[in-house]
């Protein structure tokens, strides 16, 4: 993988040190659209309300411990052959603000962090909103908004960790991951033909007005028996494959293969991690014939397989086309123009969703006055083809799933559906339980 470092220290000369962006940047920078943000929303909720003052000097006191997220994109003439980051020794405006309080407060702060991308040209492309939470007296709600050009969830989660730190005075180191038991000499996986366009969300009913729209849900950490193969990433895979073929049946349309891409993210999580767009994608095939509700124990068992061989590939974060197509051979608003012709050409190849398992949140997330953090949500970019995200992390027992789509292809009554329809088919892959 691909990993994007801290930086060494500023050049003498006094220039602020510039960075080319990494192939992860520049794929993201060519496809930027004004209708649908690229933005990674993150809200923790906490059951105290931090003191304003400290709050807003501990996230700043985070970024300098981070340096590599006080970055802006620099200037450049038309014929420059990469896009560069300029690192910068403090933000350049107010990082951290206060919304007014009220009963819709965390319904407008959704909607801000899919509609209101923090620009490439102010460092740092983060946001960090505070708002009362209305559902819990005396609770709060921090809203992280990245602008995925630049960041992605697990960098913006670690630095806020630091700023927990740096506020309450208490450790946030992260917990051990868990250890998994993996077989010395792994079989060949058999994987499905990809020689095919795979299905795609059937339209629902799209609201008149661009952008994505958002649904989240609080739900029990699906169970499983001890010494089983597959884990919960891989019920979280089949209840999202499901939920789309039974979503598409009601739809009218014809079962397909499915390609549903899958984050993995090989970074430490302590203070040293590497600040940036860190994962590579993979995309996790299904036949049409495999997505059968009433085999979900065997549909467990080759997802298992799949994704643990899928995991331990060697590639370049966004595959090796990526990597050539952002060779800096030409300048760089030539490799544009090709880059957004070719993804609107492969369109119809572009995996069925992308599913985002933060895992259970590594850090303590502790406040000191403010608490623990008792629940936190993510959610990634819903553009077509795609439309639809589903991304889950876990924290104090629970699963926290947010949906996300592309309001041109499903509106919020479509999300909530397919919101039951994912639950109905996660308690399916438990034990003892059965789909209908």
């Amino acid at each position: 993988m691909t990993a994007v470092q801290q930086p060494a220290s500023r050049p003498a000369a006094g220039r602020p040190r510039r960075v080319p962006f990494p192939v992860v940047d520049e794929v993201a920078r060519h496809c930027l659209q004004e209708e649908e943000p690229e933005t990674v929303h993150i809200e923790v909720h906490l059951p105290g309300l931090p003191d304003r003052e400290r709050l807003r000097e501990a996230f700043v006191e985070a970024l300098r411990r981070h340096p590599r997220i006080l970055m802006r994109e620099a200037a450049g003439r038309w014929y420059r052959r990469r896009y560069e980051w300029e690192l910068t020794d403090a933000p350049d405006v107010p990082v951290v603000s206060f919304p007014p309080a009220g009963p819709d407060a965390l319904k407008h702060a959704r909607v801000r962090a899919l509609a209101e991308a923090p620009p490439l040209s102010q460092s740092p492309p983060v946001r960090l909103e505070m708002v009362a939470d209305p559902e819990v007296a005396g609770g709060s709600v921090l809203f992280l908004t990245i602008n995925h050009t630049a960041l992605d969830g697990p960098a913006c989660l670690r630095v806020l960790a630091t700023a927990a730190e740096a506020y309450g005075g208490r450790d946030n180191s992260p917990a051990a991951p868990p250890v998994r038991t993996e077989s010395a000499a792994a079989a060949p996986v058999g994987m499905p033909s990809s020689w095919s366009p795979p299905a795609h969300v059937a339209a629902g009913s799209p609201e008149p007005s661009p952008g994505n729209g958002m649904l989240v849900a609080d739900l029990p950490v699906p169970r499983r028996d001890k010494g089983v193969p597959y884990t919960v990433n891989d019920q979280l895979m089949v209840a999202t494959a499901l939920m789309i073929a039974h979503w598409n049946r009601e739809h009218g349309k014809a079962p397909r293969p499915m390609r549903i891409t899958m984050p993995v993210d090989d970074r430490p999580r302590d203070a040293g991690m590497p600040i940036g767009n860190g994962t590579r994608l993979v995309e996790v095939p299904f036949a049409a014939a495999e997505l059968d509700a009433s085999r979900i124990e065997e549909l467990l068992r080759l997802t298992s397989e799949r994704t643990r061989a899928l995991k331990s590939l060697s590639r370049p974060q966004l595959g090796h086309g990526a990597t050539l197509l952002t060779a800096p051979v030409v300048p760089v608003a030539w490799r544009a123009a090709v880059t957004r012709g070719l993804r609107k050409a492969v369109g119809p190849w572009t995996s069925t969703t992308l599913l985002s398992n933060i895992g259970r949140i590594p850090y303590p997330l502790d406040f000191g006055d403010a608490g623990r953090a008792n629940a936190v949500w993510f959610s990634a970019p819903a553009r077509i083809p795609r439309g639809l995200t589903v991304t889950t992390a876990s924290t104090a027992g629970r699963l926290h799933v947010a949906f996300r789509w592309s309001k041109t292809l499903l509106g919020s009554g479509d999300g909530a559906h397919l919101r039951d329809l994912f639950e109905h088919y996660l308690h399916a892959t438990e034990p003892g339980r059965e789909a209908s």
